[in-house]
């Protein structure tokens, strides 16, 4: 189909491109989830001798497109209709400006002046109208908030917060993979946000992705044993050999 010369899309292009296993092989075999011999620092904090990594996707087009399909199908599959995409900066920026593209492409309404392009700024800039300061881009309408990675959730939780704030419609948070960790507050993240109002989703959690990853993978027994020993301090039981 064809609008003003340019080709749109329906969202049947998208609709069956989210199935459970397809996405949990996609994180697989593009070595999204591994382990690390010596434990790694974490975003919140803590230390982890495994780790969910979607910067290797972000910056190869050719995964990027797969991985945003799949997003878009997971958004159509909510039956939410949302008018932005808004990416927790900065690591999951690329692909929440790539979904917000498919999505408004396949809307029924796309045209000029339809939809936003919207971004957050890293860092925030001590000058200028608070929009501005803030994004490069303020999100419009009903608004997703995207994050790749949530372990206890604090910076998706900060951007839904600021974006409220600001006066902006967040219907819901979506997060590419939980690790499914325990919060110092003993909650796991979809709680935390439940407590809080946020409609909060994932489209794959550790629960499920670090049997397979083990399974590829065959990390020696140490390793494992220390990631079923954080799962006992940090999270539910993970039960790997």
């Amino acid at each position: 189909m064809s609008r003003g010369g340019f080709e749109t899309y329906s969202s049947d292009d998208y609709s069956k491109n989210f199935r459970q296993k397809r996405f949990n092989d996609f994180i697989i075999d593009n070595r999204v989830v591994g382990f690390y011999d010596e434990p790694i620092k974490l975003k919140s904090g803590r230390l982890s001798h495994w780790y969910v990594n979607w910067r290797g996707v972000s910056q190869d087009v050719y995964m990027l497109d797969e991985a945003t399909d799949q997003v878009v199908g997971k958004i159509l599959d909510s039956g939410v209709e949302f008018d932005c995409v808004y990416g927790v900066p900065e690591g999951a920026t690329k692909l929440a400006l790539l979904t917000q593209y498919k999505l408004a492409r396949c809307s029924g309404s796309y045209g000029h002046g339809s939809h936003v392009m919207a971004m957050g700024r890293g860092n925030v800039k001590e000058h200028g109208k608070p929009e501005d300061r803030h994004f490069l881009g303020k999100p419009r309408g009903k608004t997703l908030v995207l994050e790749d990675v949530t372990t206890t959730g604090n910076s998706l939780f900060e951007t839904v917060w600021l974006l409220r704030g600001m006066n902006v419609n967040v219907a819901m948070a979506l997060s590419l993979t939980d690790r499914m960790e325990l919060r110092d507050d003993g909650k796991i993240v979809s709680d935390f946000m439940k407590e809080n109002g946020i409609n909060y989703c994932r489209m794959s959690s550790a629960l499920e992705l670090l049997p397979m990853a083990y399974a590829r993978l065959k990390p020696n027994r140490d390793i494992v044993r220390a990631v079923e020993r954080e799962f006992e301090n940090h999270g539910l039981d993970m039960v790997l050999l």
